[in-house]
């Protein structure tokens, strides 16, 4: 069957199984930017849609995930159209591609120009996300990178995005946005682990946060929310107005967005930065020196 013999009969099957009483029931009255009736072969290509159709429950919370994190970022992006003829986003640790896929996917349904460069580390995972792209046709403005981010020379780009990149790979995403001077940088941590790795080399010391440091659980659980607001202090020293904002919170524990677009230098944020980390036991992010 060719490609598009199969897109017709498969959006066919899906759009038949999508009804209005089961798109009511999925959505519970919100308004979601992608649509399992209107977009099937998009899901199907990202492994969310069975073959009939169907959106299985285990996948429901990436479904629901994802689409929060588009209309989170939609706004700038659309800010970044009215300026630019062409919007030029990497998507740094892309892994399977979900967020790639459907900011690409998002832009060509509105006339959008849009560019999309995916990297992440391991090969095998790009050459699933180049499958994936060319079964949603969206191949012609997304491509893929195996490569490290912190290896990446940017060139021109106007967004940087990263969804949960795992530990100092979010640092590494917003290192390039910053070094690339991008309008916008936005990012949802995942296992942020640098800092508490550091706690834990404090943690037979004394000091205010001493029952934190030495309680394994709590140091982690802490230590992502001290990391992501050392990131938004920094990024705010680097001339961006940063905002943190809950997405999908029902689906996931990993579910805090670091939304930064470009402004003025906040020239009071290295010091604050410099007094969070005094006050949390004098252990900072590598990323403050990249920065510098």
């Amino acid at each position: 069957m060719t490609r598009e013999r199969w897109e017709a009969h498969y959006s066919g099957r899906a759009r038949a199984y999508w009804t209005e009483q089961r798109t009511a029931a999925l959505t519970g009255g919100k308004h979601l930017a992608i649509l399992p009736g209107e977009a099937p072969a998009l899901l199907r290509a990202l492994g969310l849609l069975d073959k009939d159709g169907a959106l299985p429950p285990d996948r429901a919370r990436k479904f629901f995930q994802i689409n929060h994190l588009v209309r989170l970022i939609e706004m700038p992006m659309t800010a970044l159209h009215a300026v630019h003829e062409t919007v030029k986003v990497i998507d740094a640790g892309c892994g399977r591609s979900y967020l790639t896929l459907l900011l690409a996917h998002c832009a060509k349904q509105r006339g959008q120009r849009i560019e999309i460069l995916g990297v992440d580390r391991d090969p095998t995972l790009i050459e699933e996300c180049r499958r994936r792209t060319a079964l949603a046709e969206l191949d012609d403005v997304v491509r893929f990178e195996a490569r490290a981010v912190d290896q990446l020379e940017p060139g021109e780009v106007h967004a940087v995005v990263a969804l949960h990149a795992c530990d100092t790979a979010t640092c590494d995403a917003i290192a390039l946005g910053v070094a690339a001077r991008a309008s916008l940088i936005a990012v949802a941590p995942c296992c942020q682990a640098e800092l508490a790795r550091s706690w834990s080399e404090l943690a037979g010391t004394t000091g205010g946060l001493a029952p934190v440091w030495k309680a394994p659980h709590l140091r982690r659980e802490i230590a992502a929310h001290i990391t992501d607001a050392m990131r938004m202090t920094l990024l705010r020293a680097a001339g961006y107005r940063v905002s943190a904002a809950e997405f999908a919170g029902e689906h996931t524990k990993k579910n805090t967005l670091l939304r930064a677009e470009r402004g003025e230098v906040d020239h009071a944020a290295r010091d604050e930065y410099d007094a969070l980390v005094a006050s949390t036991g004098g252990r900072g992010l590598r990323l403050a020196e990249r920065l510098r």
